[in-house]
């Protein structure tokens, strides 16, 4: 199997992208990548990032890039952006919000200007996906909006709504709405 074909079935399940630290994780040099993207196989997208120009693009494809950018494997779509994925409120985030482990810093001359990253360490439990894009599950997601004082009607929005369909909780529900009373 050629060095192509790898990356492709891993691009595959990305969106059409593949990373540096994807073709480490089948002991390819990352080098490979820039060659491919000489021949036109790829496109580089930014520092250790890449695309398959032939694979379609999408309404999503700017969520994976903004989880592949991070370079870190347990980023996650969050805070606004999981609750608008989810379709939970009305939120409308400028900026995709990613969370990354906090002893990972993004220290880049390559920044995605609509990326927003956070800091924080996130328990398996706290993971979920959505479209194939890590992302935040929606209690961690409503949390997040809360801590970052996000409008409370768009809070009270996701709540009501995850609760309605059966994505939290009673007792969660409750708790939130608590914690969202004592940050006004």
């Amino acid at each position: 199997m050629s060095i192509r074909d790898v990356l492709w079935d891993v691009a595959v399940e990305q969106y059409g992208y593949v990373s540096v630290s994807n073709a480490r994780e089948f002991a390819i040099a990352a080098v490979e990548l820039g060659k491919l993207a000489a021949r036109g196989m790829l496109e580089r997208v930014s520092y250790g990032l890449y695309r398959f120009p032939q694979w379609p693009v999408s309404a999503n494809d700017h969520f994976m890039e903004a989880v592949l950018w991070t370079r870190d494997p347990r980023a996650a779509l969050s805070h606004e952006t999981a609750l608008a994925v989810y379709g939970l409120s009305n939120v409308n985030p400028d900026k995709t919000h990613v969370t990354i482990p906090k002893q990972r810093k993004i220290r880049r001359h390559d920044p995605l200007p609509a990326v927003t990253v956070h800091y924080q360490d996130l328990a398996d439990t706290q993971l979920s996906w959505w479209e194939q894009i890590p992302t935040v599950n929606v209690a961690t997601a409503i949390e997040q909006c809360i801590e970052t004082h996000v409008r409370p009607d768009l809070i009270l929005q996701a709540i009501d709504t995850a609760r309605r369909e059966g994505r939290i909780d009673i007792a969660t529900a409750e708790r939130q709405r608590h914690e969202l009373r004592g940050k006004r």
